[in-house]
């Protein structure tokens, strides 16, 4: 198998270093997230023996740890695809940057499916970096860039793209193509029965740590999109408001989570660009940065690191311990480490 090169910057070597061990690793076989599973029961437990820890699913902490394959849907995230769909049942929400200044997401479900998710859009090489955490992960999107098709095909996931087959996704809703197609989980995942199930990617759950400093709201800003997140103490999550309007689901209620990651990470050009154009920013997401993690109404200065594309990321607080996170959704916002800049 092929090795790539996500980019000839030579900031973006590091990157490419990383992806080529994560594929070259793939040619050995499925990559698997690193799991830590509970001790197990054993069945001649007395009545006076401590139970076992209750499973918590790994991407959320949420008790009953279904830990189902792992979907990763690209979703549009622009004024022409609002309201979007299935959101709200998303176990992960990732933003990137995408071309000219605005942003797309990823959605990742393992504990539970929506009975559908769209609009569904096309992948980004930034996707590529993400992914490879998760083991083989299905992967849904809807195009890709012609040059990134040999990329996709060597990366580990499976590919249940609308390129490749129809079954699963349906065009419908009041929008015009590009943003009427959306995807049926099920269905999706019917098509990928090898697909990794839930592991550890070194998120942490539990109480809240000492310190943080109380805000209303947060800002997270692109070159030309802001995404507002404002704390619901009713609903106990930060709700979203993007580009000036009040960010609603299409299930119904609003659309946001119980804890959203500020993760800055240098961003720069890939070899990738649009038909006008405009390249594809990479957002360099092995290595470590800074990061603002909000929960519970308050914003904490944290620490990320990732030490290889097949490992997770891991959370700090400014003093070196693990950064809980609220039980719940959580949204990954990947910024650029400094000013909102377009590579």
């Amino acid at each position: 198998m092929r090795c790539f090169r996500t980019t000839p910057a030579p900031a973006a070597v590091l990157v490419t270093t990383f992806v080529t061990a994560a594929l070259a690793a793939c040619s050995k076989g499925p990559v698997t997230a690193a799991a830590s599973p509970p001790p197990p029961v054993s069945a001649g437990s007395s009545p006076s023996s401590t139970p076992s820890p209750a499973r918590t699913h790994p991407f959320t902490g949420a008790p009953g740890g279904a830990d189902g394959p792992v979907l990763a849907v690209k979703i549009d995230n622009t004024r022409s695809a609002k309201p979007q769909l299935g959101l709200r049942s998303a176990d992960i929400v990732y933003v990137e940057q995408v071309e000219g200044g605005l942003s797309r997401i990823m959605a990742v479900f393992s504990s539970k499916l929506p009975s559908r998710v769209g609009p569904v859009r096309s992948a980004r090489i930034s996707d590529l970096h993400l992914l490879p955490q998760f083991g083989r992960p299905a992967f849904a999107y809807s195009g890709v860039q012609s040059k990134m098709k040999p990329y996709v095909a060597q990366a580990p996931l499976l590919d249940v793209s609308q390129d490749r087959s129809n079954t699963g996704y349906t065009r419908t809703g009041p929008h015009a193509a590009p943003y009427n197609l959306y995807g049926t989980p099920q269905q999706l995942l019917a098509r990928a029965p090898g697909a990794s199930r839930a592991g550890d990617i070194g998120f942490r759950f539990g109480p809240a740590p000492d310190g943080g400093k109380a805000v209303p709201s947060f800002t997270a800003r692109y070159p030309a999109a802001t995404l507002k997140f404002t704390w619901s103490p009713g609903e106990k999550r930060w709700l979203l408001t993007q580009d000036g309007r009040a960010d609603r689901a299409g299930e119904g209620g609003r659309v946001g989570g119980a804890t959203i990651v500020i993760q800055r990470a240098h961003t720069t050009r890939s070899q990738f660009h649009d038909f006008l154009g405009n390249y594809t920013p990479l957002v360099q997401t092995v290595g470590t940065g800074g990061a603002t993690v909000l929960r519970d109404g308050k914003a904490y200065d944290a620490r990320w690191s990732r030490l290889s594309e097949k490992d997770g990321t891991t959370f700090t607080t400014a003093s070196g311990a693990p950064m809980t996170f609220a039980t719940g959704q959580v949204w990954v916002v990947l910024v650029n480490d400094g000013k909102p800049t377009t590579p």
